[in-house]
């Protein structure tokens, strides 16, 4: 099998389904999990999924993700408009990295327009729910194959 494509989760997304579902659903983590879990295996892949609230172990994640995967899917969080950090480790990626997020951030808080991982994505998925994460999949499948 190839190489799994990593879903790597920041901060506060543990709370998912308590925090503010009226902007990112009820959903929990451990159903985002089984989600990417059932879709990968329904597309041919597989996923390693991770959640942290702190951003050394997040940028640990991205730099083993550029020797372990076919691709990276990051909802980065609070650490998105935040963490350069966060972008200068994700630029040392030669593998597809999408950014994907449950709600949508350009439709939200000003501070929150600003993206430092959409700086070294291919693209970004927002503001479709859970099923930003299946989309994000499809893409990161199709980009690891070209």
């Amino acid at each position: 099998m190839a190489a799994p494509i990593y879903v790597l989760n920041g901060p506060n997304l543990n709370l998912l389904g308590q925090r503010e579902p009226e902007i990112y659903g009820r959903d929990t983590l451990g159903d985002l999990q089984r989600l990417c879990d059932e879709h990968a295996a329904r597309i041919g892949a597989s996923v390693v999924f991770r959640q942290t609230n702190h951003e050394g172990e997040l940028i640990d994640w991205v730099q083993e993700a550029g020797r372990a995967a076919q691709a990276l899917i990051i909802n980065a969080a609070g650490y998105t408009h935040t963490s350069i950090a966060l972008l200068d480790a994700l630029r040392t990626l030669s593998i597809p990295v999408i950014e994907v997020h449950l709600s949508n951030p350009a439709a939200r808080e000003p501070y929150r327009r600003r993206s430092y991982v959409a700086e070294a994505a291919r693209g970004t998925v927002s503001g479709f729910g859970a099923l930003s994460y299946t989309l994000a999949l499809d893409a990161a499948v199709k980009l690891a194959c070209t």
